[in-house]
């Protein structure tokens, strides 16, 4: 993983480079950022940077063998330790971790941006998912070696969060004092629940998301999505790009035109109408569903900016502003418009719960209406 991999970012990029670069980097980082954020890709990339034989001024070579180790994510000084279900006690199996860590290898290659419910599903176990406190005890076992290049011996903690307190406490020491050239890299997305004790002895680094620019860039240059489409996957993304991946993948370029059409069924209240797309959206997969709910709830948001004057802060193209200005404008008033905001986003809550879509968006429908038709 290089930096120029990464889209947009810059100054986040330029701060840890100059840190390397000045030999001002901390021996423990805690990298944290919201859900699609490139938390993970930005710890590969400034851990390839550091192994780098040739780096440049604003990235490592991608050439050398480190480098290409990297790529692969098999340098042999680069360590991962991740949540895993609970071992079985009867014996270790070593096979069984070798197993683990190429699937993880595997994971991170493909979903770079995942999440934990990803990397859970990756395994295809559904169990629950934890940094152990025999994993906090080989991962000081791991450190106490030197390192097999003579460079960095880096520890990457992926979701640490999910250490319980013994496990946690387990690392205090090796924290506190780690072996020469030792880097712990700590990927995180709620670092609240970390022992204060574990974020008093790291460099926190918060990672942004993306704008809604970077996140169109990306899309159309990895060739998931036409321009079109990806600037209706950007705003309803709100800066998560597994989001916007995820959507690029179910997203038709008429989302908003079937929102309108349902609406407006919605407000004329035409049942067989509404029963007939509650039948055609069980059709849909499941994250075409949530893409048709959060173009909704685009719509709503973007409705309320309009009547507010606030059309600088409007993020729909053009071709769909037309649409909303005329929707807020019409029978809708501030309070109408927050209650549908809020119908869709319990919609969408519900629905990532593997609610039943058909009586999910019939209810919905129905709800809807009435909220359109109160005085």
């Amino acid at each position: 993983m290089l930096f120029s991999s990464i889209p947009g970012l810059g100054e986040t990029k330029v701060k840890l480079i100059k840190a390397i670069q000045n030999d001002h980097l901390a021996h423990a980082l805690l990298f944290h950022g919201k859900e699609g954020s490139p938390n993970l890709p930005l710890v590969l990339a400034l851990a390839t940077y550091i192994n780098c034989a040739d780096p440049g001024e604003d990235d490592a070579c991608g050439k050398c063998p480190s480098c290409l180790k990297m790529e692969k994510l098999v340098h042999p000084d680069l360590n991962f330790a991740m949540p895993l279900p609970a071992a079985k006690k009867s014996k270790s199996d070593e096979d069984e971790v070798m197993d683990l860590l190429s699937s993880w290898r595997s994971f991170v290659l493909k979903n770079p941006y995942g999440n934990l419910q990803d990397w859970n599903y990756h395994l295809a176990i559904n169990k629950p998912l934890s940094i152990s406190k025999a994993a906090a005890k080989q991962i000081v076992k791991t450190l106490s070696l030197k390192s097999f290049e003579g460079g960095y011996k880096m520890m990457l903690i992926w979701a640490p969060e999910t250490m319980n307190a013994s496990a946690a406490n387990a690392l205090l020491k090796i924290l506190e004092e780690p072996p020469a050239k030792t880097l712990f890299l700590m990927v995180c997305q709620q670092p609240e629940s970390l022992l204060t004790t574990i974020l008093s002895r790291t460099q926190k680094i918060h990672v942004r998301n993306f704008t809604d620019e970077e996140i169109q860039d990306f899309l159309v240059e990895k060739g998931l999505s036409t321009t079109v489409a990806a600037q209706q996957i950007a705003p309803l993304a709100d800066g998560n790009l597994r989001e916007a991946i995820l959507l690029s993948q179910n997203i038709e370029d008429k989302n908003t035109l079937i929102f309108r059409d349902w609406l407006r069924n919605c407000y004329s209240v035409k049942i067989q109408e509404l029963v007939n797309f509650a039948e055609q959206i069980t059709t849909f997969s499941k994250e075409g569903q949530r893409s048709l709910l959060l173009t909704g709830i685009n719509v709503i948001r973007e409705s309320l900016l309009n009547r507010s004057q606030l059309s600088e802060l409007m993020r729909t193209s053009d071709e769909d502003r037309d649409f909303i200005q005329k929707f807020s404008s019409a029978v809708l008033n501030d309070d109408k418009l927050t209650k549908m905001y809020t119908a869709l986003n319990d919609a969408h809550y519900h629905i990532e719960r593997n609610a039943n879509p058909k009586i999910l968006f019939l209810d919905l429908a129905f709800n809807l209406a009435r909220i359109i038709k109160a005085a």
